[in-house]
């Protein structure tokens, strides 16, 4: 195995809840409130469709805001890996990588172990550091290749905060059973003061669609019996891929970088979350406030 090259699930495609467009000789995200699936191709128009997205939005009846899905591991933290992150807006490389505690950050003598406060109080990162997730899926329908998987980006906290907590309560109601449950992600919409009433969409995790919570756990155990006894090891495959994201200090090819910074970190655009765009707004404000007091204390 090449060392310093981290082992990721094969990818097989994307799900994104927008686009990026081109606009005013500019490429900048689009927000949608639906799913699609994307190949890894791009071309002059962006992202290629895969063929499941047609299949599974025929099959909605229009727009797709659930998807059926597996997930890959037992281990909540290999199926959604989160971490403060920063990109070097020129090249596009990785230059920070951290979880609030600690971080592996690119220095003059290569990459080096250094604290990590967290993007608000962190001078590097000097406002460009996000919480930035990828988590893996396994299509549950039409998918034909069990190993590969689809990978959902995203710099949203609400996606991230309810991600977590839904795998961590499914792997602990279910014995840790998480690879085999019959799950769905689902699109929810909020509104905030933040979001000046308007609708921001994040993803959530839930039992697949017309089951309870019991018999997914039941459909579950069978599943995970039957692979058992097929000889499919769970545990050595959660270990392959624990070992795998540890041999490298970045999960990210550099190039597939560039793709990210263009969607989430955008130049004169806002993000495809609406909250990650929040505290640019929360700035301008601030900013504002302070100039009123003061310009009336020179008054």
């Amino acid at each position: 195995m090449l060392k310093g090259l981290a082992i990721t699930p094969p990818v097989i495609g994307r799900v994104s809840i927008g686009r990026v467009v081109e606009r005013n000789g500019k490429r900048l995200p689009e927000k949608d409130d639906q799913f699609t699936l994307t190949t890894q191709v791009q071309n002059r128009d962006g992202w290629v469709l895969h063929p499941l997205d047609e299949a599974l939005k025929r099959e909605a009846g229009g727009k797709l805001r659930t998807l059926p899905v597996r997930l890959l591991f037992n281990d909540p933290a290999l199926n959604l890996r989160a971490d403060y992150s920063l990109f070097d807006r020129t090249s596009g490389r990785p230059m920070c990588v951290g979880n609030g505690e600690s971080c592996r950050r690119v220095g003059n003598d290569g990459i080096e172990a250094q604290p990590c406060p967290g993007p608000d109080a962190c001078r590097f990162g000097a406002g460009d550091c996000k919480a930035y997730a990828r988590f893996n899926v396994v299509i549950d329908q039409g998918q034909d290749d069990t190993l590969g998987s689809f990978v959902l980006r995203t710099t949203s906290f609400n996606t991230i905060r309810t991600l977590a907590a839904r795998l961590q309560y499914f792997s602990a109601v279910s014995g840790g059973h998480l690879a085999c449950l019959p799950l769905e992600l689902k699109l929810r919409g909020k509104s905030t003061t933040m979001s000046h009433r308007a609708a921001i969409y994040y993803v959530d995790l839930v039992v697949r669609s017309g089951m309870s919570l019991e018999q997914a756990i039941e459909e579950a155990r069978v599943l995970g019996q039957r692979r058992r006894e097929s000889g499919f090891d769970q545990a050595a495959l959660d270990e392959a891929a624990r070992q795998g994201f540890a041999n490298g200090a970045f999960e990210e090819l550099d190039e597939d970088v560039p793709a990210v910074v263009e969607e989430f970190y955008p130049e004169g655009g806002a993000p495809l979350e609406a909250e990650a765009a929040q505290p640019v707004a929360a700035t301008n404000l601030r900013g504002k406030l302070e100039g009123k007091v003061a310009r009336m204390a020179t008054e």
